[in-house]
């Protein structure tokens, strides 16, 4: 099942040297997500093609505008396209105030049930539980209240040993639900076959985690603990380590410590102070501490393996 992130946006608080503030899709087989929505973003969906009527979740991390000032714009629009089923806002309290103001004064009556899930800073929650994943908030370390978000696949396809199928007798449903790493059961709850037996051992479930502003922060490491990928503000350099943490931001050498130290599989840099132009000494400023970083670029699409 594909699982990917697309960077739309990859700088901090204003857009500067051809890049906007922060947002990306996520996408794990039919299902995508939106997570933070800069001023911008509507205009970067339709930049890099991304099919944005699909997204039925949205998650803002915290209430700084660079993070969600284009929330409104896609809202607007999904309702001009005479959009028809939910859409569902994951973000800090006060959020939904915020969106009920501006319909209010512009006197609209949105054509589509929306509904705003509050998230909350002081642990980690469950927000959202699908067959095929698992989307839970947990806290950072800002300015204001904010969230890092974690995508986790519950299941991969297993690989079917075509020996033991012939046993099942064409039964399609078990064979489909056994391709998905689950065991088949009767109404009772009883397994009546094991995955483990008409499967070859499959690959663990892969994990996303997005951190968006955030000081310095090891406690976090729990929580992001072995994810396939890591997204992680990385604001500064470590030149302008004071200023990270006035701000409540990080550097890249600090980003890459938390990826260190969590034994993250790769890293993904992002939230790029406008003062820098070349990207790329935050690069190798992060690649010194943990090798396995990149860059995120607008545009580019990056694999969970």
């Amino acid at each position: 099942m594909e699982f990917q992130v697309t960077v739309l946006g990859a700088n901090s608080a204003a857009p500067a040297h051809g890049r906007n503030q922060t947002s990306q899709v996520v996408q794990m087989g039919s299902h995508v997500f939106l997570v933070d929505c800069g001023e911008g973003t509507q205009h970067q969906l339709r930049k890099f093609k991304v099919k944005f009527s699909k997204v039925g979740h949205i998650f803002i991390s915290h209430l700084h505008g660079d993070h969600y000032l284009g929330l409104m714009g896609i809202i607007s629009t999904f309702h001009l396209n005479n959009r028809k089923h939910p859409l569902y806002i994951h973000g800090p309290k006060g959020l939904d105030e915020i969106i009920t103001l501006q319909l209010k004064y512009a006197r609209t009556l949105l054509r589509f049930p929306l509904y705003f899930i509050p998230t909350d800073p002081g642990g980690q929650k469950e927000l959202l539980d699908l067959p095929e994943l698992k989307i839970t908030s947990f806290p950072l370390l800002h300015r204001v209240p904010c969230t890092g978000f974690l995508f986790q696949e519950k299941t991969r396809n297993r690989k079917l040993i075509k020996e033991k199928i012939r046993d099942l007798e064409n039964n399609v449903e078990a064979i489909k639900t056994l391709s998905m790493g689950l065991d088949v059961r009767d109404d009772t709850g009883k397994v009546v076959y094991a995955v483990e037996d008409f499967c070859h051992p499959g690959n663990p479930p892969r994990k996303y985690a997005f951190c968006s502003d955030t000081i310095y922060h090891p406690e976090i490491i729990k929580y992001i603990q072995n994810v396939d990928l890591l997204y992680h503000e990385a604001t500064f350099m470590e030149a302008e380590k004071l200023r990270a943490q006035q701000t409540f931001h990080s550097t890249a050498e600090q980003a890459a410590r938390i990826a260190r130290d969590a034994d993250v599989k790769q890293l993904l840099l992002g939230h790029y102070s406008t003062r820098y132009i070349d990207l790329y000494p935050l690069l190798w400023e992060a690649k010194n501490i943990f090798e396995p970083t990149m860059l995120g670029e607008e545009g580019n699409t990056y694999l969970i393996h």
